[in-house]
């Protein structure tokens, strides 16, 4: 299985807008997911998060929206509600019925054209390729693209010592299967610091050198700020200007309580690839969607989601190409 959107009962896209350096990337499941989320950055941009704790009513979340544009973006999720209300998608209220819809957003206004921010006809637009789809047997759906994409393409990382060293980055995908269980990932990567190969440790790409030759160690740079920089949390960065985001779909019969579980532990991928990482200048925030296909326990979905979830990140960066001034770890020496 090789992206998301074929797991049965999910539909996926883009909308990207190369030029202006921003999009967003919808996830769709019609007949409702059990959702869950796990936010532990500072500075998150979120919509309907609430919802999804375990001691609230609403059980179905029908749609995950990754947006650039920071909170200007989570209009893109208004959008994506929309349509999928024109295409009776939603939670029945009796008189009609209304989509549920989460969504987070990423910091990537530094990169290409401030002024444009995905909308909520760009959000309509992605629900509207996604939606396309509907009718086509999973194996046979187009798997998402990856790199510069999306919610990915205004994305970079390695950016504690300033704009000048850092390193472009993007959205990575990943699926993993063991036995009937599949968890798939995609994540944005618009991480403060560096990303690292998740089982040796390797970095991939993050903060350059000064003569943008090598990578070097955003937690060094870190600590060898001067102290008043350290207590303001930032270096040469403006705070709050990063963060990554991702979904997890899996097809594992979940409770709410326990998709909150899953998205807790799979913030452990975020630990495993990036350093530094749920900073106070990160809004790093994971959605879960469950389909409720196979029974499974907990901690085994806990486990397949956070390696799905690292290797998402890692694919993150190395999907990504050097765009907007920006040097990606594939053109790096």
């Amino acid at each position: 299985m090789k992206s998301i959107t074929q797991i049965p009962g999910i539909l996926a896209a883009h909308y990207t807008d190369a030029e202006a350096g921003t999009g967003c990337t919808v996830v769709i499941c019609e007949a409702g997911a059990v959702g869950a989320v796990d936010v532990r950055g500072g500075a998150p941009a979120t919509r309907e998060t609430d919802l999804l704790r375990p001691e609230e009513t609403v059980q179905q979340l029908h749609a995950v929206v990754l947006s650039g544009g920071s909170a200007y973006g989570l209009a893109a999720a208004c959008g994506v509600a929309d349509e999928l209300e024109r295409a009776g998608v939603g939670l029945d209220v009796g008189m009609g019925i209304v989509p549920i819809v989460s969504g987070a957003c990423l910091f990537d206004l530094a990169v290409g054209d401030y002024h444009v921010r995905p909308s909520v006809a760009n959000g309509a637009e992605a629900a509207r390729r996604a939606l396309a789809e509907r009718d086509v047997a999973p194996e046979n759906r187009t798997p998402l693209t990856r790199g510069n994409v999306g919610a990915g393409t205004g994305c970079s990382v390695g950016k504690v010592a300033g704009p000048a060293r850092a390193m472009k980055s993007g959205l990575g995908e990943t699926v993993e299967v063991a036995g009937e269980l599949v968890c798939g990932a995609i994540s944005a990567v618009n991480a403060v610091g560096d990303v690292v190969n998740p089982s040796s440790g390797t970095p991939l790409a993050g903060v350059l050198s000064e003569d943008g030759t090598r990578l070097e160690s955003s937690v060094d740079v870190f600590l060898s700020m001067p102290n008043e920089n350290v207590r303001m949390g930032m270096g040469a960065l403006d705070p709050r200007t990063n963060t990554t985001i991702s979904c997890v779909v899996t097809n594992a019969r979940l409770t709410k309580a326990e998709a909150t579980k899953v998205a807790q532990m799979a913030a452990d991928a975020y630990a495993h690839a990036i350093r530094p990482t749920h900073t106070a200048n990160d809004g790093d925030s994971i959605f879960v969607m469950a389909t409720g296909e196979v029974a499974m326990p907990v901690d085994v979905v806990g486990v397949l989601a956070t390696r799905a979830l690292e290797r998402a990140i890692a694919d993150g960066v190395t999907s990504a190409t050097s765009a907007y001034g920006l040097v990606a770890a594939c053109d790096l020496g």
